[in-house]
């Protein structure tokens, strides 16, 4: 019989923790443990938030009648740490390092790797994360700007659209690292990457303002017109900052960053709502246009993922303006807790060399 491992894989994000148990592929339990604002109270910042969300992690895995000592890997959803390469990461002192600095901790994400390592060194188990937002592979081209001073970046959703593409080369009979894709994934924040033979060779930053707007990011802008409203007097630094990264596209325009809510209201007949998610079906088809272009249009598919992919309208919107060059698969929703096991699971099995993180 082929060895079994029991992998625990741990995200948290501002106001939950979701943990998932998997046997192998099979996911054994996945929850989502929700915090009230009193939890967090007392905190002066994430790092306090700890031995909270490492307390419900326990009871979760209680309710389960799994014992710590008999898992074989957990693993944490990365952070920002340094730029890297794609891959399952060990959870070294180096990272602890860095998830540890100010600059990570403003994302709940930092807590994934530093809770594991934790567990990891309690328990004597390997402790990994798996593709942070941080992932860098782009080519010399792609970083160039503009301005001298400033180099392009990328942030993106790398766990997701990455699993998302070995999901879909799989369903077109290949391997990932054979395919040439360009992968959106459309959420709070959406990302629109050139995946050229495993590589995601160019990228929008999609936290801090690069291409199409989304619910709650304002996008790529005119910087002239920026440039005067930062010295309009009328917008502190922070209010500029919040438009790029939580109050800025749909939710500026419409007060909703809920794109079910958005429709709902399109349904009642109200056009304002109807011109701003098409706009941002628009944006999302440039930008998905522009990075078929750094694939030189030779694509054996274009993927659609992330909570958005839900909707049929606003996927069909994206569709009618690309069918002509690349068939388009949509893939709704993300299944980053499965990513995260899968990225362990292929490290246990010795499928992949488990990177080091420097």
């Amino acid at each position: 019989m082929p060895e079994s491992f029991l992998i625990l894989a741990i995200n948290p994000g501002s106001t939950s923790t979701k943990t998932a148990i998997y046997r192998d592929e099979e996911a054994l339990d996945v929850s989502v443990i929700s915090h009230v604002p009193e939890e967090f109270a007392q905190c002066s910042g994430l790092i306090d938030q700890k031995p909270i969300r490492m307390k419900s992690i326990i009871e979760i895995l209680a309710q389960n009648n799994i014992n710590m000592e008999s898992l074989d890997a957990v693993v944490g959803r990365g952070g920002l740490v340094k730029p890297i390469k794609s891959g399952t990461y060990t959870v070294n002192d180096e990272m602890i390092r860095d998830l540890s600095t100010d600059f990570a901790l403003t994302h709940a994400s930092a807590l994934g790797g530093i809770i594991a390592a934790e567990i990891g060194r309690a328990y004597n188990i390997p402790a990994f994360v798996v593709d942070p937002v941080v992932v860098d592979e782009m080519e010399p081209y792609a970083r160039v700007s503009g301005i001298p001073e400033i180099s392009r970046r990328s942030v993106f959703h790398a766990l997701n659209t990455k699993a998302v593409a070995r999901r879909c080369a799989a369903d077109i009979g290949k391997k990932y690292n054979e395919c040439r894709f360009v992968v959106a994934h459309m959420g709070g924040g959406i990302s629109v990457g050139a995946h050229k033979y495993g590589m995601v060779v160019d990228v929008n930053d999609a936290l801090y303002g690069e291409g199409p707007f989304s619910p709650e990011r304002c996008g790529g802008l005119p910087v002239e017109q920026v440039v005067q409203m930062c010295f309009s007097g009328k917008y502190s630094k922070e209010e500029m900052i919040a438009f790029t990264v939580k109050k800025g596209g749909m939710r500026a325009y419409l007060g909703t960053n809920d794109l079910r809510t958005a429709e709902k209201n399109i349904a009642e007949g109200d056009e304002k709502s109807a011109l701003i998610v098409d706009a941002m079906a628009y944006q999302v088809a440039r930008e998905i246009g522009s990075m078929g272009a750094v694939l030189e249009f030779k694509i054996d598919a274009v993927i659609l993922t992330g909570g958005l992919a839900r909707s049929r309208r606003f996927t069909d919107q994206i569709k009618q303006r690309l069918e002509s060059v690349s068939s388009v698969m949509v893939y709704p929703g993300e299944d980053e807790m499965t990513a995260l096991a899968l990225g362990a699971l292929r490290v246990l099995r010795k499928e992949e060399r488990a990177a080091v993180y420097v």
